[in-house]
Order: structure tokens, then sequence, then C-alpha cells
């Protein structure tokens, strides 16, 4: 029940924030929106056995001049000669509010996690931060933040604990000739009362674009939880639609 309510109460808040900044957003041509669907896979088949793994993620945005709002889901799902191997969905809710100075931000993150490889039931991460942009143009973009995040956690060794987080961020896109773009997302987050209980999220992307709003794209995600000394690394090729509207 405790997983089915994380559930509800990601998407309540998720489904509240879209409709108020889509009823406000009607009313201003200053309001943009950005999709992003991809789909992305690998199979592998020999004589003795066979494997395969599937990559899936929506993300959409909502930005006016002082803030942003954005979700992100992902759900990667994997066996291997009939074991399951993979059963992992993650979804964000996350705003960004600029009120200070150039390239500087405030940050405030929900984030629902369940993990068949990292061994979780679910995970609920919230928190808020700041964030700075080294470079923030169409062709380059490096970024880096730090902020506090409270963890809430169910186990599949069926340990609940709670604990605060220091969550850093490196964050970059780089787009070459207007044709290949590199992106990647990096995470640490580290417990401040045990220095073994620590969380690292890696996604890496290369895209190449084949039309304006479609790409072939490879992936490359790592992911470790060291509390349940467990990992996974995943490695993935199919297409993304992108769309600015």
């Amino acid at each position: 029940m405790l997983k089915y309510r994380y559930v509800k109460y990601t998407f309540t808040t998720l489904l509240l924030c879209v409709s108020c900044l889509i009823a406000r957003a009607q009313f201003t041509d200053s309001t943009h929106y950005h999709a992003v669907l991809s789909s992305s896979g690998a199979i592998n088949k020999t004589n003795d056995g066979r494997s395969y793994l599937l990559n899936n993620s929506l993300n959409f945005g909502v930005k006016k001049k002082s803030i942003t709002f954005n979700t992100s889901n992902t759900w990667i799902y994997g066996k291997q000669n009939k074991e399951l191997t993979n059963n992992d969905f993650s979804s964000s809710v996350y705003v960004n509010l600029y009120k200070t100075f150039n390239h500087f931000y405030y940050w405030g993150l929900v984030n629902y996690n369940t993990s068949y490889s990292l061994k979780v039931n679910n995970q609920l991460l919230a928190g808020a931060g700041v964030a700075y942009s080294f470079f923030d143009k169409p062709n380059v973009y490096v970024n880096v933040s730090d902020g506090v995040l409270y963890d809430q956690s169910n186990l599949l060794v069926n340990e609940i604990y709670n604990t605060y987080r220091n969550s850093f961020r490196l964050q970059f896109h780089f787009l070459i000739k207007d044709m290949i773009t590199l992106d990647g997302s990096h995470f640490l987050q580290s417990s401040f009362s045990n220095g073994n209980d620590y969380i690292i999220r890696s996604n890496t992307t290369l895209g190449i674009r084949l039309r304006k709003w479609i790409s072939l794209t490879t992936a490359l995600n790592y992911n470790r939880m060291n509390i349940t000394r467990s990992d996974n690394l995943n490695f993935t090729y199919g297409l993304s639609l992108d769309k600015h509207f």
C-alpha cells in the first residue's frame, strides 16, 4: 500500500502543477513547450540463450521567462533466459525558478523510483537547491547544481529507512553542426548520516538527427545504490522524437 500511496501522491502533484501552468500559459505568448519521447533497446540471441532490454522515456517541459516546469518518466525492462533482470521505473517533477542573476536559479524536485535491479520496492525523494550554468547557449550548455533531498525508501530486504542527502548534479548538452547531440546528466546523492549510503545516477545520450524532430540515439546508463550493494549498467540504441511547440 505504501508504494501505491507514493505513486498517487507523485502523479497527483504532477497533474495539479501541469494544470495550473497550462491554464496560465493559455493567456501569454511567452510560454514554450518541449516534449521528448525516446524508445531504445538491445536484443541478444545465441545457442545458449537470449536476452533483451527495453528503455523508454517521456519528458515534457513548460518554459516561461522566470520559471520552468519539467516532468521526466523512464521505464527499463529486461530479461535474460526468461529471468527478470530489470523492471525499473522513475518519475520526476521539478521546477526551476529564475529570480536572481543570469545563469543562476533555484530548483525544487519530487522524484519517485522503484527498481528491481537496485533492490528498491519504492523510494521518494523531495528537496530543493541551487544551480548555475557556466555555459548557456543553444549549442553548448554546462550546468552544476547542489541541494538537499529527503529520502524515504522501502527496500526489497523489507527495510524502511529515512535520511537526508546532499544531491550534486552535473548536466551538459552539446550540439555539433546542428546534427549531432551529446547530452549527459550525472548525480551523486550522499547521505549526511552514513558515508557508505550513496546513490550514483549517470545517463549519457548520443543522438544523430535524421530530421529536425527525429534522431537515432544511443544511451549509456549507470546506476548504483550502495546501501543495497547493487548497480546496473545499460547500453541501448533506438529512436528519439523531439518537438518544440
